[in-house]
Order: C-alpha cells, then sequence, then structure tokens
C-alpha cells in the first residue's frame, strides 16, 4: 500500500525540463506524476513533443500563449489563470510566457514522468529564449 504524502511547493526549481521551464516537483504515484511548471517573464520555451507520456496542464498564474500540433491540426490558444488543457502523447507543443508576468503552471504526467530523454525536440512558431 502506498502511504499519503503531503508537500508544498518548493522555493526553489527543482530541476529545468527538455523544455527549458522551471519545474518543482510535487509528488508521484504508480500511474502519475504532478509537477508545477514556470517561465519567466517574456520567455519562450522550446517546442518539444513526448515519446510516451500524456499530460494535463492547468494554469495557475500569469499568462501566455500554448502551440499544439498533431496529426496535421495546429493551434495556439491563450493561456490565462483558470484555464486547463491536454497534450496527448506524440502532440508537439511550445508555450510563452506574457511579457510582465510569470506563468505558472501545474502539470500531471500519466504515466509518471520517465526522464529526459522522454522529451523530443520538435518544430514550433516561435523563437527559443531559454
Amino acid at each position: 500500500m502506498t502511504p499519503f504524502a503531503t508537500k508544498q511547493l518548493p522555493a526553489r526549481p527543482d530541476t529545468i525540463a527538455p523544455d527549458g521551464s522551471q519545474v518543482r516537483l510535487l509528488h508521484r504515484l504508480e500511474r502519475g506524476s504532478m509537477a508545477h511548471f514556470r517561465l519567466e517573464p517574456g520567455q519562450v520555451a522550446k517546442p518539444v513533443r513526448h515519446r510516451t507520456v500524456d499530460e494535463i496542464w492547468y494554469i495557475v498564474r500569469g499568462y501566455g500563449d500554448m502551440w499544439r500540433a498533431q496529426d496535421g491540426r495546429e493551434e495556439i490558444v491563450s493561456l490565462i489563470a483558470g484555464t486547463a488543457l491536454t497534450i496527448p502523447v506524440g502532440t508537439a507543443f511550445q508555450f510563452k510566457a506574457g511579457p510582465d508576468a510569470a506563468l505558472e503552471i501545474v502539470g500531471v504526467t500519466m504515466p509518471p514522468w520517465p526522464g529526459a530523454d522522454e522529451a523530443m525536440p520538435a518544430d514550433g512558431p516561435w523563437a527559443a529564449t531559454v
């Protein structure tokens, strides 16, 4: 049996994601993991594509934009606090923070994040700054 776990958001990032965003690890269970992602004002993440995981993101603070592309479909959506979105396995995506506020996201990864090799570089619409 898995024990209960409780954790506060770490003050400092635990690592940097393959897309260049700051990552604060929250929790991990057998079938999923959760993390907090942050881009500083005006930063643009590197475009990537996941090999094996699906993600659900929830924007908790700030604003920006997200580009997603999969199987000939492509879109750019606005990210504001309260927005939830999905990133199905194989989807190329890139996101950026607005110019005057950090963008903060909580993401759930299913199955749990397997490591840095999970993310492959992709072509995106914006020049990355991280």
